[in-house]
């Protein structure tokens, strides 16, 4: 029944047959079926009452919000339940879920933090994980991703998802991977987006040589409002970082960095 308008009203009579203990269906597809939380979680009492034969279930298009997708995620949990295909993401955000719930243990899309710190993704993965980012049911407020192995054509992978969907990320860490001057590039497009809200971004030992691009673009945009710690140690940024110092003189902006040294502070405050 894909791209048909049911609304909550018609699954709601969907569930009708699917209680009836004489239903045997095994697929169900209800994608682009304009259904809401209201309907997610009328499907998952109904599969609750009757959980025996239905084996797959398509959601992709709709709008389940939080509570529909904890629904979902509980009806999982379910001993009695038989679903062994359940799609309600696009395919690649929908992989990404899998693969946190693997590594982790909790469904991506009802935290508000995710660390995957010290696991090398690989070009898949970041694709899967920035197809999560760009998902409009995603609210990660903390992404957390230290030693991942990202390089600078995956930083741009990243980025751009995450410019999508900029409103709701506070902290961001990638920090100990290989981002490079051109992956700081990058991240400050984000930064400069006006929905921005980010307070703190570490990106130690990330290769960075020149932040020049970083000092523009905290200049030039409203991205100090909200940042409140900034962390730079271990990257040979040189004679720029006095520059940068100076974009954030007037801000609330705590600045991190160090010397080659992991012990010698260069003068500047440290958070």
């Amino acid at each position: 029944m894909n791209n048909n308008n049911l609304h909550d009203s018609g699954v709601k009579l969907l569930c009708t047959g699917l209680k009836n203990l004489k239903c045997e269906l095994k697929i169900l597809r209800l994608s682009n079926c304009s259904v809401t939380e209201e309907g997610y979680k009328a499907l998952a009492s109904a599969l609750r009452s009757n959980p025996s034969h239905l084996i797959e279930l398509d959601l992709t298009g709709n709008d389940p919000g939080q509570s529909g997708v904890k629904e979902l995620s509980d009806l999982l949990q379910d001993p009695n339940c038989q679903l062994k295909t359940l799609r309600f993401l696009n395919a690649a955000a929908d992989e990404a879920c899998q693969y946190v719930e693997r590594v982790v243990g909790k469904n991506p899309l009802l935290q508000r933090e995710l660390n995957l710190s010290e696991h090398k993704l690989g070009d898949t993965r970041v694709n899967q994980i920035a197809a999560l980012l760009q998902d409009k049911h995603c609210r990660l407020n903390t992404l957390t991703l230290i030693g991942c192995s990202i390089t600078e054509k995956q930083c741009v992978i990243l980025t751009s998802a995450l410019k999508s969907n900029p409103s709701h990320l506070r902290k961001l860490n990638l920090s100990d991977n290989k981002l490079g001057n051109t992956g700081v590039k990058h991240l400050c497009d984000v930064l400069k987006d006006s929905h921005c809200k980010l307070e703190r971004l570490s990106l130690l030992d990330c290769g960075i040589t020149d932040v020049s691009s970083l000092t523009q673009s905290l200049t030039n945009s409203k991205a100090l409002q909200f940042l409140k710690d900034l962390d730079l140690r271990w990257n040979k940024i040189g004679d720029s970082k006095q520059r940068l110092r100076d974009a954030l003189r007037d801000s609330n902006c705590v600045l991190s960095i160090y010397n080659q040294s992991p012990n010698t502070s260069d003068g500047c405050s440290i958070s």
